[in-house]
Order: structure tokens, then sequence, then C-alpha cells
């Protein structure tokens, strides 16, 4: 889900953005309607809609977006860091991204002017998964075994960690790029991949594929960040607070539908991706919908120890050069109770 994003690509986003026409769904839940007293906004997801994303999806059928202003238009370009650089350059006014690659951003040479403004979900929902019959049930059993993933320096750090953390050696495993074959290469030369619980290993579970499936969080409590997160620019909380506090009140509704509806809000996701199995939607946001506030007074909040947590574990793991403060990765000041 995360891939290296090429100046073609970005260009191309660029562009489609600022197109009057296109594929976009708009704020009226159709591709055109009488929007002239409604504030145009951009959403940038990280990746292809996927339950996530149901509470935004709710928020632009049911009018959420409408009733507080706005139109608004999602984009759908794929990939994490292009969400966080068309945020940056202002092409988006809103995107999601992932709390580490936001950490990168914010620490490195050229940082970018963006913030965390809610996460999505409480927790880290995501975890290592094996094929059953293979009997692999801990970081203890990866040596010997072949790891297929997007490659990222995080990734390898990650592993590394858990794998050193119950003395096994990280230099016996096998590494390499997944070719996207899915989890139907468990069963075959792959041996390890990182799911999303909510979504690859519901798939596997809908085809009958016995998982082996083994929560990050378990394994490091520093591990259990914020992803996705909502973010936008500095100059758009500076300069326009109004619009933020607007979409988030319309966003935080929708996500507070799809808690309270996991069936109806799972059937609403479905008219925007109807390419999607309706059955695996639902039986996603069955397990999604009580997640995105677990633990929390309500949703989006967030905590500076979960920042400072997975800062240091970056750091500590040579992924950044120097620490940031919770405080300038994120504010819960639009996230109203």
């Amino acid at each position: 889900m995360k891939k290296i994003v090429s100046i073609i690509l970005l260009c191309a986003l660029a562009l489609s953005l600022a197109a009057c026409g296109g594929s976009s769904t708009d704020g009226s839940g159709s591709e055109s309607g009488d929007t002239a007293a409604l504030k145009d906004v951009t959403l940038v997801l990280d990746y292809v809609p996927n339950t996530n994303h149901t509470g935004l999806y709710v928020a632009l059928d049911k009018g959420y977006f409408e009733e507080e202003g706005l139109n608004v238009t999602i984009e759908e370009p794929g990939d994490n860091s292009n969400s966080l650089t068309l945020v940056a350059n202002g092409t988006g006014e809103f995107g999601l991204g992932y709390q580490e690659d936001l950490t990168y951003a914010l620490t490195s040479d050229d940082p970018l002017p963006i913030k965390a403004i809610a996460t999505v979900i409480q927790h880290n929902t995501s975890g290592f998964a094996t094929y059953a019959p293979k009997n692999i049930t801990s970081p203890k059993d990866f040596e010997g075994k072949v790891y297929a993933g997007w490659g990222g320096p995080g990734e390898e750090a990650v592993i590394r960690a858990v794998m050193e953390a119950v003395g096994a050696d990280f230099s016996k495993l096998t590494m390499i790029t997944s070719d996207g074959s899915g989890f139907s290469a468990l069963a075959e030369d792959v041996d390890v991949m990182w799911f999303f619980e909510a979504w690859d290993c519901v798939k596997a579970e809908m085809a009958g594929f016995d998982l082996n499936y083994m929560e990050l969080r378990e394994f490091d409590s520093r591990l259990d960040y914020y992803t996705p997160v909502i973010i936008t620019s500095d100059k758009m909380i500076e300069e326009d607070p109004e619009t933020v506090q607007a979409f988030m009140n319309a966003v935080k509704k929708g996500y507070e539908y799809a808690i309270a509806n996991p069936k109806e809000s799972a059937g609403i996701l479905h008219k925007y991706v109807p390419d999607y199995d309706l059955e695996l939607l639902e039986k996603s946001q069955e397990i999604l919908s009580p997640k995105y506030s677990e633990d929390s007074e309500t949703w989006g909040l967030m905590k500076d120890e979960v920042w400072d947590n997975y800062t240091d574990f970056m750091y500590e793991n040579g992924l950044i050069t120097k620490k940031i403060a919770a405080s300038e990765c994120y504010t819960n000041e639009f996230i109203k109770e």
C-alpha cells in the first residue's frame, strides 16, 4: 500500500484535481448538482476506498458535508505519499495518511507543512499473517522463512525489532517485494506477510484460507500507532479554521453513524465502490466499526503518548535522525465532543 510516487503520477493527479470534470464524487453524492452555494473542498485518500474510509462516504452520501456548507470531492490516488504532498502544496485541502509517514515528513530536511487532525481508528489493526498449516506462530519462527512486503524502511525495522525481542536472528529471514498475489502466496513460496485484520484477513476467511494472525501491537506497545490519520495543511489550520471545523464536524458524524450502523454503512460504501463484494464490506465493517473509537471518549481523538512512543521507536531504529514533539504532529482542536 505504500509505493514510491513518480513525478509523472504526482503531476497527473494534480491536473486531475484541478480539472472541472472527472470521475470523482462530489458532496452532492453525484457527479453534478447545484453546489453553487457550497464551498469546494478536496479530500485525497491514502489508497483506494476501503472500510477505513466508510465514515467519509457516509458523510458524503447522507449530506453531512452539505449541512456544513461544503461540496467535498473525494480523490483516489492510491498512494499515501502522494496524499501528503498534495495536501502540503494545497492541491487537496484534506487527506489521509499514516502516523509513520507523517513523522517522516515532519522530521525530514525539508519538512512538509501538515498536521494530523483526527485518527480514523484508535489502535493499529495490522499484524503478521502466515498460512496455518506451516505452524508459524511467532517472530521466532520467522528464521529461515520468506517475508513478502512493500519494501519500506519502517517495515524492515519493525520486523527486525520484533524478531530480536524474542531472540530470533533477523539475518535468517529473506525479505522480498510482494508481487501482489495476495494471501494465496502464503501457501507457496512466501511464509509471512503484513496484513490488515479487517481487510486482508476477512478476504482470506471468506476464501476458506486458514491463517495464523499475530497483532503487531502485541509485540511492542510502541507499535500501536495511528493508521490512518486525517491530515490538513498548517495553512488551512491558520487561515481557514472554519472550513477545517466544518469538515471535521461532518466526518465525525459520518464515523459515528458507521459505529452505530455497521451493516448499513457498509451498504453505503458499496454504492461508491460496487466492484467490491458486499459481503466483504459487511464483514470488514463488522470488525472495524467498534474499533473506530475503541478506548476513546469520542471518535478521532489522539494522544501524545501514541505519537511519542512511535517517534521513540523510529528514532531508536534509525528511521528518523531527530525526535519531534507530539504537539508538532497533531491537534485535537477540531474534534468536538
